[in-house]
């Protein structure tokens, strides 16, 4: 457990190459918006590596909310990232796939809402942080492909954009808000 608590961004980055090594073998078989959708979980998982290498994002982020303080845990960064993106966007691809198009929006806007974090957080900040180039690089591109792929499908309606939408809001609120809250209970504590 220890291992995997301080190296899974480096078997999600090689898991994420086989999910694009895959694409190629079964892409006959999907529809481009399903594809799109699909695309997220390996690209995300790319982004993860430039993210979290060497324990950038969680130290960056705990000397940017925390004044330093562990408020933001190495278990809590793998909590959030396997549960919240590796199975959020599994299961969005699956509702995507045998349950309506429109769940896929869930993983798209997932990754859209992460790279206008990341983009206007080093607006606000005047420079660089942990996962901002591949925000850039990869998300932007991927999201907004698979945003006008999936809206363009005609099942697809308004409320299906609500729900991603609120989705991936509240899953980066969560975060934020125990980040916040943690650096507060360690500041009264010292």
């Amino acid at each position: 457990m220890k291992w995997f608590l301080h190296n899974w961004m480096y078997g999600g980055f090689i898991a994420g190459l086989f999910l694009l090594a895959v694409l190629p073998v079964v892409a006959d078989a999907l529809s481009p918006a399903l594809i799109a959708v699909y695309l997220q979980l390996p690209i995300y998982m790319l982004h993860q590596l430039e993210e979290h290498d060497r324990d950038r994002f969680r130290r960056a982020a705990n000397t940017l909310m925390a004044g330093g303080r562990e408020a933001l845990t190495t278990p809590a960064v793998v909590l959030i990232n396997v549960v919240g993106v590796w199975i959020v966007d599994l299961v969005a691809l699956y509702l995507a796939r045998f349950v309506h198009l429109g769940f896929g929006l869930i993983a798209i806007y997932l990754m859209l809402v992460n790279a206008v974090v990341h983009i206007v957080g080093a607006i606000v900040m005047r420079g660089y942080n942990p996962g901002l180039a591949t925000s850039i690089v990869l998300f932007l591109p991927a999201g907004l492909g698979g945003l006008w792929l999936v809206s363009a499908a005609p099942e697809v309606t308004a409320a299906d954009h609500i729900l991603g939408l609120g989705i991936a809001i509240v899953l980066h609120a969560v975060i934020i808000i125990h980040v916040k809250r943690r650096a507060a209970m360690l500041a009264r504590a010292a």
